[in-house]
This record gives structure tokens, C-alpha cells and sequence, in this order.
């Protein structure tokens, strides 16, 4: 994601490329640039969950990479944090509208990956 975790896809269409026809193409690869982001969008597109419940989902990340993209996700407006409970504290993440606009993007990327580079 861009270096500016306010940066917003407006931001982006502003800051550098406007007036170009791939502009929305990079911005939303912007979004997606971290290693597990399509991932966890994945895994909400199904549910949504907690954050152990991703982690047990996705097998390889870390946790403290596991946050980071969540909080980059959540600032892309893409993944939303809710507090489910506070006693016990219990919070739950779940995809936004454009977050769920993302579904074809993210099955069409899993299946060119199925096809073409051995996924």
C-alpha cells in the first residue's frame, strides 16, 4: 500500500496518475500490494471472523503481519474492525462494500494462479 497509511484511492488517483487509463488498476493493486491482503480478503469473503480465526485460516503469517495488513486494509476502507463484546474483549473483522467489490478480483487472481504459475 501506498507509504501514507491515510491514503485513500481518491488519493491515489490524484497524487500520480489521474489522467492515465490503468490509473484504477494501480490503485487497487496498491491496496492489494502486501503478500497475504488478497489472502485475508479470501478468508472474509467467506466469513467474517476474529483475528485468531485468520490466523488459523491462513497458515505461514505471522502475527504481527497478520495486524499490519489488517490495519492496511482497514485504512484502505477495504476491511472493517467491529467490537463484538467487551467483556470479554472480543473484536471481529469483517469486508466493507468495496471490500466485497473485491470478490471477482481476487477469484480471477486465484485462477490465473491455478493456471499459470503452478497455485
Amino acid at each position: 500500500m501506498s507509504s501514507d497509511p491515510g491514503t485513500t484511492e481518491t488519493d491515489c488517483l490524484a497524487d500520480w496518475c489521474a489522467d492515465e487509463t490503468w490509473c484504477g488498476l494501480t490503485c487497487a493493486l496498491d491496496v492489494l500490494d502486501r503478500k497475504w491482503s488478497p489472502v485475508v480478503v479470501a478468508v472474509l469473503l467467506e466469513e467474517p471472523r476474529g483475528f485468531a480465526a485468520i490466523h488459523e485460516a491462513i497458515s505461514g503469517v505471522s502475527e504481527a503481519v497478520l495486524s499490519e495488513t489488517l490495519d492496511d486494509l482497514a485504512a484502505a476502507d477495504v476491511v472493517e474492525r467491529r467490537t463484538v463484546s467487551e467483556r470479554p474483549h472480543r473484536v471481529e473483522y469483517r469486508l466493507t462494500e468495496a471490500g466485497r467489490d473485491l470478490e471477482p478480483a481476487v477469484e480471477a487472481l486465484q485462477e490465473w494462479g491455478e493456471r499459470h504459475a503452478g497455485g
